[in-house]
């Protein structure tokens, strides 16, 4: 395994292109931060984790390729994209929240004169929008048309797009190359069954992918996944198929084979999944997800309203009272994260009202509330186009940030948006925290979930939990957690744990994107700068720091230092830019491409101070400092060298 700092290294650094071999390198483009990231639970309290999911789909894609062509992924999420690859083909992949980050790097790597191929599930919905940034653009699922374009590639006669008209038999889905994968580096690997959902929600993009009727592979299939997993070291696994039943007698099949599984190898698999509602009114379901070791399952509860649920064509949500579903998955010992939408045509301002009481009396830690958003494509897209309420000022790729591109019916978007905000901070205090979990384990049977780790690491788990998250909220946050333990059911323990380190995770990632203001040119901006502008005067005076600013739609702060950087002018400038990172939406650039060798103690305690916001940091660096510092602060935006041209407030290429 290769140390956390130690240099990429791979096929493609391994010098000249010999005559048979093509060098391919796939990358996946980071993330922007979400509820999904739990970026506080991954830097502070899990042990030696940099992300949550692995980039199943490039796996897949490696093993789709000839057997000569040397393959190399990077996750941006955890390593570092090569600034100037050995490659012969650069493949980039992404979902919609990730398209941004995606065209930044096909751009970066098209400009250098490499041959660049997107693809992804955005590419996949909407290719006419990559079709200028790559020379080919995967769309579709890859199992026959990725080969295609191998063949041409090699043959010379790369078309500008390969798209997937047809039905794939996953038969035809190979094992995925896990071994190109560092699995130590997530909480979770990842594993596909089926593809295809057979309900028609009207918001939901997966039946215009992947069709409504479920494909499947055979069990057989996913048991060579699962010994490669096993084989890469991994023991925990998430199903990513959008509903793991969606064709339930198949299903049953696959939870009957990996009890068998499970029992043959001495349980050596925790599972997780996700799943419709409609689970909870079947019980050989639920018995068989016990025994298959199904820890947890995801759900799209969306709402509580039957009537919005019917609106939005989600009609299998409402065979059952949720609340009763719910409680009955719970008393299987299966835990439930839930997945919540407002802005329905038919929600209020009252709806958020109700979604908060659901969700606490639910009991739901994990309750990834987002506005209702129009993806490409949908049918809502269509509706709601014609409808003329759509806006072109919101990017609609991301629904758990406090904006969207559908313009509400019953309300106004400020107050919508406003109370989105608002609802989020009520479901963050610990107050809710504590009710949730009561309210669940109180119907939860003998919970399926132990603790992951073994007992020195999770007695770490525990003190660093205790220690950087429960103490520092002060006597209200130690009572609400008093009063959680399940002092009567120890086996139930554990849960409270996650539920705890959850909890804070999300009000972490709360405090710091939903509790600043939203307007860019306002007065604390202004205090901000002034207030660095007097603590560092005498540096400022001499050139040895510059300060700047530029105006978009976010204000951006930049900050360049010079060689003469020294530990006062760094305490003094970090001091007040956590602050005004704090108390503003404003993002930073840092510009460090003066620093010569010798100030690295320096530098780590500047990131240090600024690595609670780093999400809206962008650093320009030289490639040495560039590497070693996406690998040690991952959650920076470090800067692609050769785009971070003239005064440092330019256009820079980051991974936002």
């Amino acid at each position: 395994m290769r140390p956390p700092d130690a240099p990429l290294l791979s096929p493609l650094d391994a010098g000249a292109r010999t005559k048979d071999v093509v060098r391919l390198l796939l990358i996946s483009p980071k993330f922007p931060e979400s509820f999904w990231s739990f970026r506080w639970a991954v830097d502070r309290v899990l042990p030696r984790k940099r992300s949550v999911n692995p980039p199943l789909g490039l796996a897949t894609l490696a093993a789709l390729c000839p057997a000569h062509w040397q393959v190399t992924i990077v996750d941006e999420n955890v390593g570092v994209a090569p600034a100037d690859p050995a490659a012969d083909i650069i493949g980039v992949c992404g979902m919609g929240v990730q398209f941004k980050r995606q065209r930044e790097l096909l751009a970066y790597y098209k400009a250098r004169g490499c041959f660049v191929v997107a693809g992804g599930s955005y590419a996949s919905l909407c290719p006419e929008q990559l079709a200028g940034d790559a020379d080919a653009v995967i769309a579709g699922e890859a199992e026959y048309v990725w080969p295609q374009f191998c063949r041409d590639y090699e043959m010379g006669q790369v078309k500008a797009l390969y798209r997937e008209t047809g039905s794939v038999n996953l038969a035809d889905s190979p094992t995925p190359r896990f071994d190109l994968l560092d699995l130590s580096q997530y909480t979770t690997a990842t594993l596909q069954f089926s593809r295809g959902c057979p309900y028609r929600c009207e918001f939901c993009d997966i039946i215009v992918m992947f069709g409504r009727k479920p494909r499947c592979k055979s069990v057989a299939q996913v048991e060579r996944e699962l010994d490669a997993l096993r084989a890469a070291g991994a023991s925990n696994a998430f199903f990513v198929d959008d509903n793991l039943i969606g064709n339930r007698p198949v299903a049953k099949q696959l939870l009957r084979g990996l009890v068998a599984y499970q029992q043959r190898n001495g349980y050596p698999f925790r599972f997780g999944t996700e799943v419709s509602i409609n689970v909870a009114q079947d019980a050989e379901l639920l018995q068989l997800l016990r025994e298959a070791r199904f820890e947890w399952v995801f759900i799209g509860i969306e709402s509580s309203d039957p009537a919005t649920l019917k609106e939005a064509r989600k009609q299998q949500n409402t065979h059952e009272d949720a609340l009763t579903s719910l409680r009955r998955i719970y008393s299987h010992g299966i835990d439930v994260l839930g997945g919540f939408i407002v802005g329905f045509d038919n929600d209020t301002l009252e709806t958020f009202e109700s979604q908060y009481q659901f969700i606490v009396a639910s009991g739901i830690q994990a309750a990834m509330v987002g506005l209702l958003m129009a993806l490409p494509r949908t049918p809502l897209y269509a509706r709601l186009a014609s409808e003329g309420r759509l806006r072109a000022d919101v990017d609609g790729s991301d629904n758990t940030k406090p904006a969207t591109n559908v313009t509400p019916r019953h309300m106004r978007y400020e107050q919508m948006v406003s109370a989105f905000q608002r609802l989020h901070v009520r479901l963050s205090s610990d107050h809710a925290i504590a009710r949730r979990i009561h309210n669940k384990v109180r119907h939860m049977g003998d919970p399926l979930y132990a603790g992951e780790y073994g007992l020195r690491e999770q007695l770490g788990i525990v003190g660093r939990l205790v220690f950087r998250g429960i103490l520092p909220g002060g006597p209200r946050r130690i009572y609400h957690f008093l009063r959680s333990l399940p002092v009567l059911s120890p086996r139930k323990l554990p849960l409270v744990v996650v539920d705890w380190i959850a909890g804070l995770a999300m009000r972490d990632y709360v405090d710091r994107h939903f509790a600043a203001p939203d307007d860019p040119d306002q007065t604390a901006l202004a205090q901000r700068l002034r207030a660095l502008r007097r603590a560092i005067a005498k540096p400022l005076r001499e050139g040895r720091v510059v300060v700047s600013m530029r105006q978009a739609l976010r204000a951006e702060v930049c900050v360049a230092f010079k060689p003469t950087m020294d530990r006062a002018l760094v305490k003094q400038t970090g001091l007040q830019l956590s602050r005004l990172l704090s108390r503003t939406p404003s993002r930073l650039t840092l510009d460090l491409r003066s620093l010569l060798h010798g100030h690295e103690g320096q530098i780590a305690y500047l990131l240090q101070q600024l690595a609670r916001y780093g999400d809206r940091v962008s650093i320009v660096a030289a490639e040495t400092l560039r590497g070693r510092g996406a690998l040690k602060w991952p959650h920076f935006n470090w800067v692609l060298p050769a785009m971070a041209v003239g005064t440092p407030c330019s256009r820079l290429t980051t991974a936002r």
